[in-house]
C-alpha cells in the first residue's frame, strides 16, 4: 500500500527514515505559519487567525498532492515570494482589492494546470534567458528582506532622503535585531528548525519587551469564512485584471518550477539522462495547490526549498511529504503560539531567506554585460520601486533592447519580443 500511496518500497526505504525526515522539513519551513498571516494582516478584510488556519490547510493539502501524485519528499505551502508579491506590489502597490487579486491567483492556478498537463510549462520556462530568471529570485529576495526591515521599524520613511535607519536602541527594531542574531547563529549553525526556533525565541523575549502579547497555545483552528471563495468576477474583462493575471503567472511560473527544478537536481532525483522522471506530477502538484490556495484566501504555493533538509535526512519518498502533511494538521491547534508572534520576530527570518534568495547571484555571468546589465536593473527596480512586477518588466524590456542594439538579436527567443512588446504597452496604455 505505501508503494502505490507514496512510492515507498520497504527494501529500499525505511518507514523511520521518512518520518524524521519528514519532521526535519516541517521544522525548517514551518516558519510560513508565521510570516503569511504577518503579511496578510496589512491587507482590510483578512485577519490573521483566517490566514493561519489557511496557511495550514493549504501545506497540508499541497503536501498530500506533492506525496500522492508526484510520490517525491517535498513540502508544499504558500511561497514567500508569492506572498510578498500579492500583498505588497499588487495590494497595496496597485491598490488591486484582495478579492479580485485572488481571482488572478485561481485562473492563474487554472492556467498553470493546463500548461502543466500539455507539456509546454518546461518550454515556457526554458525561452526566458537564465540570466533574468536568476534576476527574479534575486530580486524577490532583497524585496523580502526590505519588507521585513521595514515592517519591523530597522528602517523608516524620511522626507529627505526616502528611507533611513530607525531607532534600534529600543522597541520592535531592537528587537528585531536581538532576533536576527539568534536565529543567522542557529541557521549558520545547521540547527535543525533552527528559523522556527529563532522566531520563538525572539517571540519570547518580546514579553518582558512589552512587544509580544501571548495568547495561550492550544486552541482550534480559527474560521476561515472571511477569506473563503471570496472571488470578485465581475472585473475580469477589465484590463487591470490582465495586468495582475500575466504578473502572477509569469512570477510564479518561474519561481515555482525554478524551485521544482532545483530541489529534483540537489536531491539526485534524476534518471541516467538527466531528467526527473516524476516532474510532471510534481508541477500538477504545485499548480493544483495554486488553485485551491486561492480559494481558501492566499497566494500560489511551491515546494519548499527548505525541504532539502529532510532528503539530507534520507528522505526519497511521497512518505516524507505525508509526514510533512501530518505536521502541518497538528499545527493547527498551535494557532495561539504562532498568532502571537510579533512582526519583529519573523523579520529576521525574511532578512534571511532574502539572503538565500540572493546567492543565485553566483550564477549570473557578469562578465557578458549584455546579460548582466539586464540583469542588475531587474533586481534593483524590485526594491527601489517597491514593485517586483515593474523589476520583471523593465529588465525583460531593457535585455531586448540591449541584445538588439548590440546585434546579438539571435540570442532572443520569440517569447522574449512577445513579453517584451506587451510590456511596453502596459507602460504606454496602463
Amino acid at each position: 500500500m505505501l508503494k502505490r500511496l507514496f512510492g515507498f518500497d520497504p527494501a529500499q526505504n525505511s518507514v523511520r527514515t521518512e518520518v524524521f525526515a519528514g519532521i526535519t522539513s516541517f521544522l525548517t519551513m514551518s516558519y510560513i505559519l508565521a510570516v503569511n498571516p504577518q503579511l496578510f494582516a496589512s491587507l482590510d478584510g483578512m485577519p490573521r487567525g483566517a490566514v493561519f488556519t489557511t496557511t495550514a490547510l493549504i501545506a497540508v493539502l499541497g503536501s498530500l498532492l506533492m506525496a500522492i501524485v508526484a510520490k517525491l519528499p517535498f513540502g508544499v505551502a504558500p511561497g514567500m515570494g508569492s506572498n510578498t508579491f500579492f500583498v505588497f506590489a499588487i495590494c497595496l502597490g496597485l491598490g488591486v482589492d484582495w478579492r479580485l487579486a485572488l481571482t488572478a491567483v485561481f485562473v492563474e492556478g487554472l492556467i498553470m494546470i493546463l500548461l502543466t498537463i500539455t507539456n509546454l510549462r518546461e518550454a515556457i520556462v526554458n525561452s526566458i534567458p537564465k540570466s533574468i530568471q536568476q534576476a527574479l529570485t534575486i530580486g524577490i529576495g532583497l524585496f523580502i528582506a526590505f519588507v521585513g526591515l521595514q515592517k519591523s521599524g530597522i528602517v523608516i520613511d524620511d522626507s529627505a532622503t526616502l528611507i533611513k535607519l530607525g531607532d534600534i536602541t529600543h522597541g520592535s527594531a531592537l528587537l528585531a535585531l536581538i532576533g536576527l542574531l539568534i536565529t543567522s547563529t542557529l541557521v549558520i549553525l545547521d540547527v535543525k528548525g533552527g528559523m522556527l526556533i529563532g522566531i520563538l525565541v525572539t517571540t519570547i523575549i518580546g514579553i518582558p519587551m512589552g512587544i509580544t502579547k501571548y495568547e495561550g497555545i492550544v486552541s482550534l483552528p480559527q474560521s476561515i469564512t472571511p477569506i473563503f471563495a471570496q472571488f470578485q468576477w465581475s472585473q475580469v474583462f477589465s484590463v487591470q485584471f490582465l495586468v495582475v493575471l500575466l504578473s502572477f503567472l509569469f512570477i510564479d511560473l518561474f519561481s515555482l518550477t525554478g524551485s521544482a527544478l532545483g530541489l529534483c537536481l540537489k536531491g539526485g532525483f534524476v534518471d541516467e539522462n538527466g531528467k526527473v522522471p516524476r516532474l510532471k506530477g510534481m508541477f500538477l502538484a504545485d499548480s493544483v495547490g495554486t488553485a485551491a490556495a486561492s480559494l481558501f484566501g492566499t497566494c500560489a504555493v511551491t515546494a519548499f526549498v527548505e525541504s532539502s533538509s529532510g532528503v539530507a535526512q534520507g528522505g526519497r519518498t511521497g512518505l516524507t511529504s505525508f509526514t510533512i502533511a501530518v505536521c502541518f494538521t497538528l499545527a493547527l491547534f498551535l494557532s495561539p503560539v504562532f498568532l502571537a508572534i510579533p512582526a519583529a520576530a519573523t523579520a529576521p527570518v525574511m532578512v534571511i531567506v532574502g539572503m538565500m534568495m540572493f546567492s543565485s547571484i553566483t550564477d549570473i555571468n557578469l562578465t557578458d554585460l549584455t546579460e548582466a546589465i539586464p540583469a542588475f536593473i531587474t533586481i534593483i527596480v524590485m526594491p527601489m520601486a517597491y514593485s517586483i512586477a515593474d523589476g520583471i518588466m523593465i529588465g525583460t524590456i531593457s535585455y531586448v533592447l540591449i541584445n538588439l542594439c548590440c546585434g546579438r538579436y539571435r540570442k532572443l527567443s520569440v517569447g522574449m519580443y512577445v513579453l517584451a512588446a506587451l510590456f511596453v504597452l502596459k507602460y504606454i496604455f496602463i
